[in-house]
């Protein structure tokens, strides 16, 4: 008679686990994860699909319809015209005077587009790494900026310009321009200076610079992607501006700005019949702002994402 000592002991993993050609079943909760996560994600990509178009067709159209004529427009908007004739351009810079209105929104552009960085950087920096009595409100008061419609200071601001002696000159649209811009800025790299280490303005410290040159040798060097993305958002927030440019340069046609050109034209063209002209103009005035996004879009994104993983 045997003990169970006699027995024989069973090792190693169950015959069920063991047999090969079979897998282990996954919990019902993670294939229940997986699953939503590809319909989230599929459905994400649809919305993407959608938006695109949306964006994207009537800017080809428009592109499009610069080369046909008022009958191909308004006959069957949706061919490809039988001749492209590019006599509508030369209308829209000559006849129109499109280049003297986008030599105007470049230099206007340009300078207050530099000043806003500039004046906002230094301050963002400022409340982003310096402690002082009013810092907060300081700060809350650039951002409440943000939160004012600028329709309700149309007025004021004709008076304050108008006060000013700057009316009706580049000098107060680009002074409203910078104003307009400096809260979104300022909100924007108060947050990405504090991204930024602070061992490496100490060390500059310790080896003897300034704050000033500590500012524009190695912190702005370091901020460069974040810089760069909200230059181009305050260029394109400028270069579409048309309300405060009507407020600020109304009476002199010769200073006007691309926006009010173009509003200009479409004016006319419901009497003059000039389609293929307004088409044009418009898109001299879209294509300088696809130019700079395709040429900057990965410092864009780079300076959307910097700072959103340590």
């Amino acid at each position: 008679m045997k003990t169970r000592t006699d027995l024989p002991v069973q090792t190693g993993t169950p015959a069920s686990a063991s047999t090969p050609g079979r897998k282990a079943r996954a919990p019902r909760s993670r294939r229940s994860g997986g699953a939503a996560s590809g319909l989230f994600t599929s459905l994400s990509h649809v919305a993407l699909a959608v938006w695109a178009l949306l964006v994207v067709v009537p800017i080809v159209w428009t592109f499009v319809a610069a080369f046909k004529t008022n009958a191909e427009i308004f006959g069957d908007a949706w061919t490809l015209p039988e001749t492209w004739y590019f006599d509508a351009w030369g209308r829209a810079w000559s006849d129109a005077n499109i280049g003297r209105y986008l030599i105007n929104s470049v230099g206007v552009v340009a300078v207050s587009t530099f000043l806003t960085m500039l004046l906002g950087a230094m301050a963002a920096y400022v409340l982003a790494r310096y402690e002082f009595r009013g810092n907060r409100v300081v700060y809350f008061m650039f951002v409440s900026g943000m939160m004012f419609p600028v329709f309700l200071a149309l007025v004021p601001l004709f008076k304050v310009v108008q006060n000013l002696g700057v009316h009706n000159t580049y000098q107060g649209l680009i002074l409203v321009y910078v104003a307009y811009s400096l809260p979104f800025t300022i909100f924007f790299l108060t947050a990405f200076f504090r991204t930024l280490p602070t061992s490496v303005a100490e060390a500059a410290f310790i080896d003897g610079a300034g704050h000033v040159r500590t500012f524009f040798q190695i912190m702005m060097p370091m901020a460069k992607p974040g810089l760069v993305s909200i230059t181009i958002f305050n260029v394109i927030g400028q270069w579409n501006q048309y309300l405060l440019p009507i407020i600020i340069v109304p009476a002199d046609q010769n200073k006007w700005v691309l926006p009010q050109a173009i509003a200009t034209i479409s004016t006319q063209a419901g009497y003059e019949q000039d389609w293929p002209a307004l088409m044009a103009a418009l898109s001299m005035a879209i294509l300088p702002v696809i130019i700079v996004y395709v040429i900057f879009q990965r410092q864009i994104q780079a300076g959307l994402t910097a700072g959103a993983v340590k």
